[in-house]
């Protein structure tokens, strides 16, 4: 199936959108958030600090009167300068997010939107990078695909094993803090892929521009399943 078809297919699979998070949450209290380098409010903070970071999120989170901010998609981050993980050739800098993530309290419970097998996991503990790290692997109408979750609790990896069956709505996972899950404030990153390729527990979620093209047709836009409105 080319990256077109994969798309389309996506589209299908839900009209109203599906939930990685509490389905109580309504969508009414998911906000967008940007990230990005163009954001001027960022110029202003020390984007390198899971703190200061942090601040901002819940403070903006707050004033929209919100549970959970959202969005990153392709977005160009300078948050990422601050790790060697991100930027070991000086010509290809990894800065654009393939995935969605989503801002929320510590301990958040994560579930999988469609049934699925533990295709594998693990820890990364690269300075910046996921943390602790689950992907899934679903087969759906015939197509096979896989789905990411990033920056989980320690807890989150208990008693795992590849192969292990989830049902969609089934918990897989609550979020980390800060000291656990690649010094972020408390998200989930959430990613489609398309092909996993050699990976196992992991799959780049930032790349560089050079490589835009191949993980942007790889790992298609998360909000195709989650519907949420930008």
């Amino acid at each position: 199936m080319n990256s077109d078809d994969f798309i389309k297919f996506l589209k299908r699979l839900s009209l109203d959108g599906l939930s990685v998070l509490n389905t109580s949450i309504p969508k009414s209290k998911f906000i967008p958030l940007d990230l990005s380098e163009t954001n001027d409010e960022l110029k202003t903070i020390d984007v390198s600090s899971s703190e200061k970071l942090g601040i901002y999120v819940n403070n903006y989170i707050k004033t929209n009167n919100a549970q959970v901010a959202f969005g990153g998609y392709l977005e160009k981050r300078n948050i990422y300068k601050r790790s060697n993980h991100f930027n070991k050739k000086e010509d290809q800098e990894r800065n654009i997010h393939l995935g969605v993530d989503l801002w929320c309290d510590v301990e958040t419970p994560v579930y999988t939107p469609f049934d699925a097998t533990l295709h594998s996991f693990n820890n990364n503990t690269n300075y910046g990078d996921y943390g602790p790290t689950i992907v899934l692997k679903h087969r759906i109408m015939g197509n096979e695909f896989y789905t990411l979750y990033g920056h989980l609790s320690l807890n989150s990896l208990n008693n795992l094993e590849a192969g292990k069956v989830f049902k969609k709505g089934d918990k897989i996972a609550t979020l980390g803090e800060t000291v656990v899950n690649g010094d972020y404030p408390p998200h989930l990153h959430f990613q489609i892929i398309k092909e996993i390729q050699n990976f196992k527990g992991d799959y780049p979620g930032v790349c560089s521009k050079t490589d835009l093209e191949f993980y942007q047709n790889n790992c298609p836009n998360p909000n195709l399943l989650l519907k949420l409105n930008y």
